[in-house]
């Protein structure tokens, strides 16, 4: 049986002989691409949501042509989020670098699996490179060491599945052998992740603890304190404290000093969600904030946020990674035995595992810890710009000060009544992104919506922010009589 040129025709020819038909194809693709993202700023950073309907995207019996598949690509450049545009501050979605674009695009062409060394032979020894570099940078010690995953779910969940087994002495991970419940504490700030995986490792939610937050949104060590005697008289089962360095919402970061001191006063495994707030141990200025997390059994951290790269590129890292291996490794028949890079399929929860690493590390490549460093200054500069505008208006209020890029804040204008206010900011947010296409996100925090923005991009001025603030200000004249 002979295949058809026009479906041998969708592979690269290990021959070479469509070369150029490919080479034409993927400049095409690229100068769309380009041409959609280089004009970013002035499309719409939340397009209108339009409910296209299952048939819309219906598999076509036969092959559809280039030009109806780059018709359908524009269709979704020109519907989708568009944090490229510098108005777009509402979410952590950042505008990737170049290089973690390029690298996306040669991670998916080598097609290799990081479930084993053979299928992955630089790639493997690529990763558990950086990882280790990375838990050198948090501090810990010549012990440490990491894996990629794809996402910070899976980061909190892959460290909190070996604090059970570490700390309950289950390397199996049966809790029904356990004579009583076992139990996490984590502020009630925490990510929702946390309450997630406390389901899935089969503790329960219930057995996920909240642990009360001050004024500033940090984890409150006399309540820590109290829950940990508390659960322990009521027959329970303390094993891990998660702790987090940039809250979702905030931006707050817990006390992690005093956290970790808690930790080892009572034989507690200390996972730092460290996903956002991670990035600032570039910074010389400001890698202070993490304080304390080099006391950590586990880190979690995601470059796909404040590093720049492309989604999804998650990280986990361990103070004792043999540790960590005893407690999770599953070998696979199927898998060549290694010793000096165990494969990465039998200690991940990974089984094919898609090479994440490949953008990270190209993107590194292309900044450098210097670049680095002065992306995320640059970032905690437009901070102090914005807090000062929000500081020269009495009608606006912080949740708490920000320690990040991350800020959250609201309108509490004198003639609003309080109940009305929640819908009043509401207004004020689809103002913003109807006349100006400034998006901030509404998340709703200590009972009350509050704008939420994260300043991410590069190309944020000082001129953006006052034109965001002197809208508002029309905004609240216009409408201060109503909500």
């Amino acid at each position: 049986m002979q295949l058809k040129e026009n479906i041998l025709n969708q592979f690269i020819n290990p021959q070479g002989s469509n070369k150029d038909l490919v080479d034409l194809k993927l400049q095409n693709v690229t100068n769309q691409l380009l041409n959609f993202f280089s004009d970013a700023g002035n499309k719409p950073t939340n397009p209108k949501f339009k409910n296209f309907g299952t048939q819309h995207f219906k598999i076509p019996s036969n092959p559809k042509s280039d030009e109806q598949i780059s018709s359908s690509l524009q269709e979704l450049f020109d519907s989708s989020m568009n944090p490229s545009n510098p108005k777009y501050i509402g979410h952590m979605d950042t505008i990737p670098t170049l290089w973690s674009i390029i690298g996306d695009y040669v991670a998916s062409a080598m097609n290799n699996n990081l479930l084993s060394l053979e299928m992955s032979p630089v790639l493997t020894q690529l990763e558990y490179s950086i990882t280790e570099q990375f838990a050198s940078l948090f501090g810990l010690p010549n012990s440490s060491g990491g894996l990629m995953l794809g996402g910070g779910t899976l980061s909190n969940l892959q460290a909190l599945i070996i604090a059970r087994n570490d700390k309950l002495n289950i390397s199996n991970g049966n809790i029904a052998s356990l004579n009583n419940e076992p139990v996490i504490f984590t502020s009630e700030h925490s990510h929702s992740s946390v309450q997630k995986i406390g389901m899935i490792i089969g503790i329960g939610t219930e057995n996920v603890i909240k642990i009360k937050a001050d004024k500033n949104s940090k984890m409150d060590i006399q309540d820590l304190e109290r829950q940990i005697t508390e659960q322990k008289k009521i027959g329970k089962i303390p094993f891990a404290i998660v702790a987090t360095a940039g809250t979702t919402v905030s931006g707050n970061i817990d006390p992690l000093k005093k956290i970790a001191k808690v930790a080892k006063q009572n034989k507690l495994w200390l996972h730092v969600d460290a996903i956002y707030g991670g990035a600032v141990i570039f910074s010389e200025k400001h890698k202070h904030l993490m304080n304390g997390i080099e006391h950590a059994n586990s880190i979690a951290f995601n470059p796909q946020k404040w590093l720049y790269v492309a989604k999804t590129c998650s990280m986990v890292l361990f103070r004792d990674f043999k540790s960590m291996i005893q407690n999770f490794r599953i070998t696979a028949p199927y898998m060549k035995e290694q010793n000096e890079y165990i494969n990465l399929g039998e200690i991940n929860i990974h089984g094919t595992k898609y090479a994440e690493i490949v953008k990270l590390w190209l993107s590194l490549l292309g900044l450098g810890k210097s670049g680095i460093r002065e992306l995320i200054d640059f970032s905690f500069e437009i901070t102090e710009t914005f807090i000062t505008e929000i500081s020269k208006r009495e009608y606006l209020k912080l949740t708490s000060r920000p320690e990040l890029n991350i800020i959250c804040f609201r309108a509490e204008p004198n003639q609003i009544q309080n109940s009305m206010l929640d819908k009043w900011n509401e207004k004020l947010q689809n103002y913003l992104l109807a006349k100006t296409d400034f998006f901030l996100s509404l998340p709703r925090y200590k009972g009350k919506l509050w704008l939420r923005t994260v300043l991410l991009n590069p190309f944020l001025t000082k001129g953006h922010i006052e034109s965001l603030f002197s809208e508002i200000d029309e905004f609240n004249e216009k409408y201060h009589k109503t909500a």
